[in-house]
């Protein structure tokens, strides 16, 4: 039986009903991403219009109020920062050291395909999932309480998963050229992955911690299920202090409250002045958040130049 597509009519037909639809696709993935970016410009500037003029400095140093005219963030911001600082201590380092070992280290066993799996899965968990866990475990069974540590910790567990898997595959993308060079010239395993493994794959490390502390810095439900307050007027303990060893660390055990659960208070409330404190909140939430991601591409491409001379 004669092919049909032998025939070079034919052949031509197809290229060109193949040529038809790839313009197809391109102009419906054109006019979606138009789409996606235009309802992005019209949120982020219906944003900026309500919120920019509350954007003052009695704004940031205020605490919460019954009056939208006097409410302020500083209990919400300060409190954000003191969070995120305690995910990114511990998560971070045992997010790296974890890829590292699984990576490196781990015997290649169905042990480590079970560890895979898992780590995997669990980057996908819903937040909410984490918020149950650490109240049982946090709150209840080390009695941490509802405190910055436990916040801490439970945002941490829920970037971990992500800085693991992006670590491990950072790692994985380093030539095997690299690591038989390093060992043909005498050097140890662990030289071979702090001296020439690390910083070529730092830079998708950092990506997946800007992935991490980014999603954590916007989180509410785990928060709200250890018990963070929609409502608190005092800061927390000062961490320098005039006597010595001058650091106190009794700010980690102080309630608290962030930036998302703030908006989340004040959008609940029926006064249109409230829904502009959240406009503005989200402004200061949105600044934040870049801010964390130019800080981390500035020391990714550090790392980077660093490398290259």
């Amino acid at each position: 039986m004669p092919n049909h597509f032998s025939h070079p009519a034919a052949i031509l037909r197809s290229i060109q009903v193949r040529k038809r639809w790839e313009k197809v696709f391109i102009v419906v993935g054109v006019f979606s991403l138009f789409i996606a970016l235009a309802t992005l410009v019209l949120l982020v500037s219906d944003l900026l219009i309500r919120g920019w003029p509350m954007l003052n400095w009695r704004f940031f140093t205020s605490p919460p109020s019954s009056d939208p005219e006097e409410a302020g963030i500083l209990i919400a911001w300060v409190g954000s920062l003191l969070v995120i600082f305690v995910t990114a201590l511990v998560a971070v380092p045992l997010g790296i050291a974890a890829g590292i070992y699984l990576e490196e280290y781990a015997p290649k066993n169905w042990l480590l395909d079970f560890i895979e799996i898992n780590i995997t899965n669990l980057a996908g968990v819903p937040s909410i999932i984490y918020g149950l866990l650490a109240l049982g475990f946090f709150v209840y069974i080390l009695n941490w309480g509802e405190s910055i540590l436990t916040a801490g910790f439970t945002l941490a567990l829920l970037i971990l998963p992500i800085v693991i898997v992006t670590t491990r595959e950072s790692l994985r993308a380093i030539p095997q050229g690299i690591r038989e060079a390093a060992y043909a010239v005498g050097a140890s395993r662990w030289q071979v992955i702090a001296d020439h493994v690390l910083p070529y794959s730092m830079g998708g490390i950092l990506t997946g911690i800007i992935v991490g502390i980014s999603r954590a810095i916007g989180e509410t439900a785990p928060l709200i299920t250890i018990g963070a307050l929609t409502f608190i007027t005092f800061l927390p303990d000062s961490p320098l202090t005039t006597q010595f060893p001058y650091i106190s660390f009794n700010w980690v055990w102080a309630p608290f409250t962030v930036l998302p659960i703030q908006m989340f208070n004040w959008v609940s409330r029926p006064q249109d002045a409230f829904q502009i404190n959240a406009a503005a909140a989200g402004i200061v939430l949105l600044v934040l958040t870049l801010g964390v991601n130019a800080l981390a591409i500035y020391l990714r491409y550090r790392f980077r130049k660093s490398i290259k001379w």
